[in-house]
């Protein structure tokens, strides 16, 4: 099957997706976005119809790790149900899962709504905790932003999410046509290695195991395989275990070594090459670089 980030990148430049995500805004007045599983990233900033108090707390680096907590648990691990969380400043997002067949590829996300009108004690809770964090965001300009959230009854915002679940529902189906399509492109062969290698990169995995597993020589996988994905057995390899490494590098908890060793590197000196030449920084960097978005 497709990764999961292409299916998205082919959702995002289909025409209904463009033509919902414009509708819905302009309907409801709320940003949209198609977003991933992971990566710590404000998927609504730039949106149109952006709150513009959390843009600029988006552009603090202090108090956007906070906000990045909150879109980490936005995201139903089991992909079963739309799920909703309420920031530290009282703001809701809610993230409506997409599937293809029983797995999870993304969701449709939307929000940044009060369902209270804001006022100067909530406001002034709302600045000591950023004071507390060191954030440096501008208080002048975010008290201006802060009264023109928008605010919605929760039977209003109900009834946006069920009609964004409902186009979750047609996404999907159509996700599952493009999966289809690009699988009766792909030699069956490729298909399966694919999936093999997503599923056991963590192993010592080598291209003669491989092409044992697959029944067929090397040769002859390595000539098919290169001509379906345009890279070598090697190569894909080592970009699953690096995309792998760098889902797993948000998480502050997990050491470079653990990880490095977790995705199936051998070498920590390996890990630390490759992933420099795939991304243009080091692990270490990566995950500073990550934390500060």
């Amino acid at each position: 099957m497709l990764p999961s980030q292409e299916v998205l990148q082919k959702l995002s430049r289909s025409k209904i997706y463009r033509d919902y995500e414009r509708a819905f805004s302009e309907a409801t007045d709320l940003p949209l976005a198609l977003r991933a599983r992971d990566g710590w990233k404000f998927f609504l900033h730039g949106k149109p119809k952006e709150n513009p108090f959390c843009a600029l707390l988006a552009d603090s680096s202090k108090a956007c790790a906070q906000c990045l907590q909150s879109q980490d648990l936005i995201c139903d691990p089991t992909g079963e149900e739309s799920r909703t969380v309420k920031c530290f400043a009282g703001l809701y997002d809610t993230a409506v899962p997409i599937r293809v067949g029983d797995k999870v590829v993304g969701y449709l996300q939307t929000g940044q709504i009060a369902m209270q009108e804001p006022n100067s004690g909530k406001f002034k809770k709302i600045t000591e905790q950023l004071i507390k964090w060191g954030s440096d965001v501008d208080l002048g300009k975010l008290h201006e932003a802060y009264y023109h959230s928008r605010v919605l009854k929760k039977t209003q915002y109900e009834s946006m999410i069920r009609l964004l679940e409902i186009f979750a529902n047609h996404l999907s189906e159509v996700a599952n046509q493009l999966v289809l399509i690009e699988e009766e492109k792909e030699p069956p062969m490729v298909r399966r290695a694919r999936s093999y290698i997503n599923d056991n990169h963590s192993d010592p995995l080598t291209l003669t195991k491989l092409a044992e597993t697959l029944h067929v020589s090397t040769f002859y996988f390595c000539k098919m395989f290169k001509k379906a994905t345009g890279m070598t057995f090697t190569d894909y390899l080592g970009r699953v275990r690096i995309e792998k490494a760098k889902a797993l590098l948000l998480h502050a908890d997990l050491r470079i070594s653990e990880i490095a060793y977790q995705v199936g590197f051998q070498s920590l000196t390996h890990f630390n090459r490759q992933f420099r030449v795939l991304t243009g920084q080091s692990p270490t960097e990566f995950r500073k670089s990550a934390q500060e978005v």
